[in-house]
């Protein structure tokens, strides 16, 4: 995995490769000339980095497509099976659209919801807003992060960028920036597209950055939220959105010792079941764990609770 930066010296424009690979114990930088690139090995200090797979075993029964621990307080990779193959993301998208839009939003913004925002797909999750609905952005990602909104992820936007497409661009430039070289986004919500994708890796690279923000860190860890807003004839309209995620509301039984954080579910057919949590154990060490391209919710969980088995210290 490697990205492209061009660097402005003093006498010429010279290209650095960057690339992943966790082969040097310090992770730091090596560079081998070739005439006018370089290709270095550069790694920021908070980052699992891996180029392979990790502790995928002969007689791993796993059947999702793509899954990996990631223990964030060591920096070590525990666990990586697949997490380069390019995959659809369904609503673990919205983890980026949450970071655009803390990035680059206030929360105390006023989301007035256009008849554009809530032209979906049938079927789609949504929070059922209106036209003319007025929400603050913090509200707006409540409903993105928790009922997993795709009106509200469409909303959002709009508000923050004038128009889906720029706000899309945004997410792509932060995907770019933050090493996720596999990942390209077309629209907000994670409806399927076959040119929007990206992997388990680039997955865990955008969720630990959108974990740096307390903000997003306490709207993944609420199970229920309350709320009201102000509909487009001025009455307010009162709200419960429940999170899609199963360990949050018990439906899945995480490991005795393991705190379940919170994170971000995804469906959609050519996706199947996604989940990626930030969960912590009894040391007190974060661990980030994806499962993609699951066959259904009950393996999702199934296989997410022996990741996060291998995180129990």
């Amino acid at each position: 995995m490697a990205v492209l930066l061009s660097v402005s010296g003093c006498s010429a424009q010279e290209e650095l490769v960057l690339s992943y690979d966790n082969s040097s114990a310090l992770y730091g930088m090596a560079a081998q000339d070739e005439t006018a690139s370089e290709t270095v090995d550069f790694f920021a200090s908070d980052l699992c980095v891996t180029d392979a797979d990790v502790n995928n075993e002969a007689g791993n029964d796993f059947t999702s497509a793509s899954s990996g621990v990631f223990d964030t307080t060591t920096g070590e990779v525990v666990y990586a099976d697949n997490v380069f193959e390019r995959l659809y993301p369904a609503s673990t998208t919205k983890i980026m659209t949450a970071l655009v839009a803390l990035k680059y939003g206030n929360l105390s913004d006023t989301v007035t919801v256009s008849a554009d925002a809530l032209n979906l797909e049938e079927g789609s999750s949504v929070c059922y807003l209106k036209e003319g609905d007025q929400l603050t952005l913090e509200q707006c990602l409540y409903g993105l992060l928790i009922k997993s909104g795709n009106d509200a992820a469409n909303a959002i936007a709009e508000t923050v960028s004038g128009s889906s497409d720029a706000f899309v661009a945004l997410m792509n430039q932060e995907a770019a920036a933050l090493g996720a070289v596999d990942t390209h986004f077309v629209n907000p919500s994670g409806l399927h597209d076959e040119n929007h994708y990206t992997t388990a890796y680039d997955l865990y690279l955008i969720f630990q950055e959108a974990l740096k923000n307390e903000t997003f860190r306490t709207i993944i860890h609420t199970d229920r939220y309350l709320t009201a807003y102000t509909s487009a004839a001025g009455e307010r309209i009162s709200v419960t959105w429940s999170t899609t995620n199963q360990y949050l509301t018990k439906e899945a039984d995480a490991p005795k010792t393991i705190t379940v954080v919170g994170g971000k579910t995804g469906t959609t057919l050519a996706a199947g079941s996604c989940l990626i949590l930030l969960s912590e154990n009894a040391a007190g060490e974060e661990n980030i764990t994806v499962v993609m391209k699951s066959k259904d919710k009950t393996t999702l969980y199934t296989e997410m609770t022996e990741l996060l088995n291998k995180t129990v210290k």
